[in-house]
């Protein structure tokens, strides 16, 4: 009895603290937080990372890996791990309340508050700090040195003493003395030196010149452009802590070895005989080589890896207003005197009507022996004789155009900016043309020095995209020491990607949809490698009105002799010349419905090697549980669990050196901290190390005032939908659930969501779908089911899924059945309407961004890229798989705005007026026809804004309007002011009707 009683005594208390919790309102948003960025050292002691508010100053956490030490830095941010692990540098921000009380006064950028600089030795609690920093850099694959580039200096206002003449004539005099002595001086020669190689400690006078002959190999000497002084940029010995500055600084480049520093220096704006340059500084000898003097517009900097080879193009004869630019290559390698001039457009390769892009990527090959740049076609200059404002303007539309005109006019200055690959073989000394109009894009193998790249196009093939939302593509192989092309597969309807050319460039591989299988080009002959694997590797879950597309591609084995390929559940391994059968390295992903996904860890990779340890995210599909597992690549790979549970996995770091890792883990309880787990070394050893991993360490403990919330649970739940087949979806409780209340319920739908179970929902003000947390705290019942489609009948399929999963958690008896709403944005925002119309089951309905009318929105175009929507009616998202005038009744059948006459429920629509996916017309139509019938119904247009809200002020706005109309409708309370009066445009901007009506 008495054991019964303290039973009853803790229940009870255990619910009066759930009584206490408070719920969630729209004050709690700034505060909440989220880990930001997080990197671990290379050797794996050390971890960084920030834990960043929704608004407000974030944190910069400096943490041993092993959680014993730890050290916050207010406002740090943008930070990296030097290559030794023995420092940390990062940028720390103003305050928050500065920045903004400057932008408040409308102050100048150059009087913004600016971040400053940073640097700590881990472990150690001193702080290097330095105010008003623009950027830093530091090399890549080297430790020992930072660059750090200054803002522009505070001008510190001269104060004269109007009433002391005496001060003012001797300033005088001494200002003719100084302009007397500079005359003498000018007038000695410069002692030049014969190497253009400057000891460190004589480089820079005060005006920032170097004391040498700087014309460079051509000696072109054009005045350049008015342009940006530049600033100070001082490069630091993190050893020594000695510094060296370089001034008027407009750009800087580490190699990525840390051995040269590559500078791009403005002409000095006190000096008008000074010219801007470019000068390579090697770090270890400490002495610097001019490489160009004088030019308007250097720019596209690229350092061969050792440091040893540097190119950039030039622009340096053009006159200020001139309206034709032409712009040089230029190239430097060690032991040169200067850069010299590689490729323009009369260079012998160069293409008539050719020169080199400005807009072009350069880069070295992995050996240095070749270099890529761009070319484009000579555009003729304006015509400035047209006097503009006599002329029409106006797009014209033709049928035979490759694009829309909208298109067109969305890709304009990327059309202007267009470039075809060119390579220059340094050995050989020869320019070669790759890439054309007709074969604009080339993927290049074994990292620019394979001996057969892939050229793909589908020049002369892109009308069809308007309809099928894709283009067939002829794909070729090229040879890039002569450019010569091989036509390898024509009108390929599928998938090629740089990944799918094998590292060495041996192979060219495509996934082919009407094939369902993947097929790879030796150099001779074309084989489908795949054909053998007796699952399904394309989306056998896909219900598009369209060939399904692959699960695709991990990456290849060393030496090209395997491809990794995905299966819905597993990882295949497949040999290109099929000298073996497909092996299945996961083995038992599907059996055990478990999805394996490859996790790279290393950005260097390129290859798998022999016995390397595969990281890979795993998650059951039918439970949702989901882990982290590691295993060597050996004939199938045996995994040992580094984590597994009710979680979600993410952000998952390797160091560089070490078996260690760090990783985030939530679930809708648990805020996505960063947790620590060591493994011990497994170099060289097949599955050593695996079974000696030890737990997990948890270093951080984001959002401690959740406990203070009445928060929620998130559980599976499953039914039997209306066309018979099994469904699943996620049913969010509040944590002081009472299974004898009755709840009201929002149902808020895209396709399938049950895979973010285990997701954390921060409370946030939100972009378009429904703030899960906030109304589960407030005592709603979230009910997200998934979705699934068949050919024609999107609307039905909605209902059969929507209407059976919110009737079967009625039958639960918790779920109040007269206070039920629809909330959905974008195809959610559609279902929302179309399910409006079929039933009388939902009080309420929030469609964000919905298309109403199907036959007008067939027809329409999405202003954000400029295409037709056809293709997706017939191909995608919108399911109806056939034209307008093949299947109108289906287009009619799935359209709300034709069963408006229907709807019982109020309805809010959001239609934005610069909504470039869903056009904004489609909610006018939907909101005057509702109008027109007599309904209640409500539309928000957020001026300016997209898609999806992305402006603070106007996701908190939405979100408390949501708030009030779901409370007035499915809890009674009373109703906000623009519920019952709405806002008239000569109040906007003054009131917002949120306060509530007595």
């Amino acid at each position: 009895m008495k054991k019964h009683l303290q039973l009853l005594v803790f229940l009870f208390y255990i619910n009066f603290c759930f009584a206490q919790k408070k719920p969630l309102d729209h004050t709690v948003y700034d505060s909440w937080q989220h880990i930001g960025e997080r990197m671990i050292s290379n050797d794996g002691n050390w971890v960084v990372y920030t834990i960043d508010p929704q608004e407000g100053d974030n944190e910069l956490v400096l943490q041993s890996s092993d959680a014993k030490y730890k050290k916050t830095i207010p406002r740090g941010y943008n930070a990296v791990i030097t290559e030794d692990s023995r420092y940390a540098i990062f940028k720390i921000k103003p305050f928050y309340k500065d920045t903004r009380d400057a932008r408040i006064k409308k102050k100048k950028p150059d009087e913004m508050p600016k971040d400053s600089f940073a640097i700590v030795e881990l472990g150690k609690d001193n702080v290097w700090k330095l105010p008003r920093v623009k950027t830093y850099k530091v090399p890549e694959k080297e430790a020992g040195w930072v660059a750090y580039h200054l803002d522009k200096a505070i001008e510190k206002k001269e104060m004269v003493k109007k009433s002391d003449n005496t001060d003012k004539r001797i300033a005088d005099s001494l200002v003719k003395i100084i302009d007397s002595l500079k005359t003498e001086l000018e007038s000695i020669p410069v002692r030049k030196k014969r190497s253009r190689e400057i000891d460190a400690d004589e480089e820079l006078v005060d005006n920032g010149e170097f004391t040498v002959d700087q014309t460079d190999a051509e000696g072109d000497e054009t005045p350049a452009a008015t342009m940006d002084a530049g600033t100070d940029l001082v490069v630091r010995n993190l050893s020594s802590n000695s510094e060296k500055v370089f001034m008027n600084v407009l750009e800087y480049y580490f190699s990525k070895k840390g051995e040269k520093l590559l500078i791009e220096q403005a002409k000095n704006p006190k000096d008008s005989l000074s010219k801007q340059m470019v000068v390579l500084y090697d770090l270890k000898e400490g002495k610097s080589i001019v490489l160009s003097k004088g030019g308007n517009d250097f720019k596209n900097f690229v350092i061969a890896e050792d440091g040893s080879q540097v190119a950039y193009v030039v622009e340096r004869d053009a006159k200020p207003k001139e309206l034709q630019k032409f712009y040089r290559l230029w190239y430097y390698k060690t032991g040169m005197d200067s850069a010299t001039l590689l490729a323009d457009k009369n260079s012998a390769g160069m293409k008539l009507g050719m020169t080199v892009s400005e807009f072009g990527n350069l880069s070295f090959s992995k050996s240095g022996k070749r270099l890529f740049f761009g070319t484009a076609p000579i555009q003729p200059p304006k015509d400035t004789s047209l006097v503009e404002f006599e002329h029409p303007k106006v797009d014209i539309w033709h049928y035979n155009d490759d694009y829309l005109q909208p298109v067109q006019l969305n890709r304009l200055q990327r059309d202007l900016q267009t470039n075809y690959l060119a390579v220059y073989d340094l050995s050989k000394s020869v320019l070669i043309q790759l890439g054309s109009e007709e074969i604009p894009v080339i993927y290049q193998s074994n990292e620019g020095d394979g001996e057969q790249f892939a050229g793909v196009t589908d020049f002369g093939k892109r009308i069809e995209s308007q309809w099928a939302g894709n283009t067939k593509k002829d794909i070729y192989s090229i040879n890039p020491n002569d450019g010569t092309k091989k036509l390898v597969k024509k009108d390929m309807d599928g998938f090629i990607s740089p990944q799918y050319i094998s590292p060495t460039g041996k192979y060219i591989m495509w996934y082919d949809r009407k094939a369902k299988n993947y097929f790879a080009w030796d150099g001779t002959t074309t084989k489908n490698i795949t054909e053998k694997v007796k699952v399904p590797l394309w989306n056998e879950e896909s219900e598009l009105p369209d060939d399904p597309g692959p699960y695709g591609v991990i990456g290849w084995h060393e030496g090209d002799s395997a491809v990794y390929i995905y299966d819905k559940y597993d990882v295949w391994k497949v040999n290109q010349q099929q000298k073996d059968l497909p092996e299945n390295i996961t083995k038992n992903g599907r059996t055990d419905v478990n999805s394996y996904r490859y996790l790279k860890v290393d950005e260097d990779e390129k290859y798998f090697k022999k016995l390397q340890p595969l990281i890979f995210r795993k998650q059951n599909q039918l439970t949702k549980i989901a882990g982290i597992e590691i295993g060597s690549l050996d004939n199938g790979i045996i995994f040992t669990s580094l984590s597994e549970g009710n979680y979600t996995y993410n952000l998952f770091t390797k160091s560089k050196n070490t078996y260690n890792y760090i990783y985030s883990k939530e679930n809708y309880q648990a805020s996505p901290d960063i947790y620590f787990k060591r493994g011990s070394d497994i170099q060289g050893s097949k599955q050593s190390g695996f079974n000696t991993i030890i737990n997990e360490t948890k270093l951080s403990s984001i959002n401690p005032q959740q406990k203070d919330y009445n928060w929620g649970i998130a559980e599976l739940f499953n039914w039997k939908a209306y066309n018979g087949k099994d469904a699943t979806g996620v049913v969010y409780k509040p944590e002081d659930f009472d299974p004898k209340k009755k709840y009201p319920m929002i149902v808020y739908f895209y396709e399938t969501l049950s895979d973010q179970l285990y997701d954390y929902k921060e409370p946030a003000p939100i972009r378009s779908a429904i703030n899960v947390p906030f109304f589960v705290s407030r005592g709603y019942i979230i009910f997200i089911p998934d979705i699934h489609y068949t050919t024609g009948h999107p609307g039905k399929n909605a209902y059969d899924y929507i209407v059976s999963g919110a009737k079967a958690l009625v039958k639960k008896g918790w779920v109040d059945s007269t206070n039920m709403a629809l909330q959905g944005h974008s195809w959610g925002g559609y279902q929302a309407a179309q399910v409006a119309t079929m039933t009388k089951l939902f009080k309420a309905v929030w469609a964000g961004a919905p298309v109403a009318n199907m036959t007008s929105a067939y027809g329409g175009i999405r202003w954000e890229s400029g295409v037709s929507r056809q293709f997706q009616y017939e191909k995608t998202q919108s399911r109806i798989g056939a034209t307008l005038w093949e299947k109108p009744n289906l287009y009619i059948e799935n359209s709300p705005l034709f069963h408006l006459d229907k709807v019982s429920a109020p309805m809010v629509i959001m239609a934005n007026d610069a909504d470039g996916a869903v056009p904004w017309y489609q909610g006018i139509e939907m909101f005057t026809g509702l109008r027109r019938l007599g309904k209640k119904v409500w539309m928000f247009n957020y001026n300016g804004q997209g898609h999806g809200l992305t402006q603070r002020q106007d996701m908190r706005d939405y979100q408390i309007r949501m708030q009030q109309f779901f409370d007035w409708i499915l809890k009674g309370e009373k109703p906000a002011k623009w519920i019952t009066e709405g806002v008239p445009a000569v109040k906007k901007g003054k009131e917002w009707g949120l306060e509530i009506v007595e």
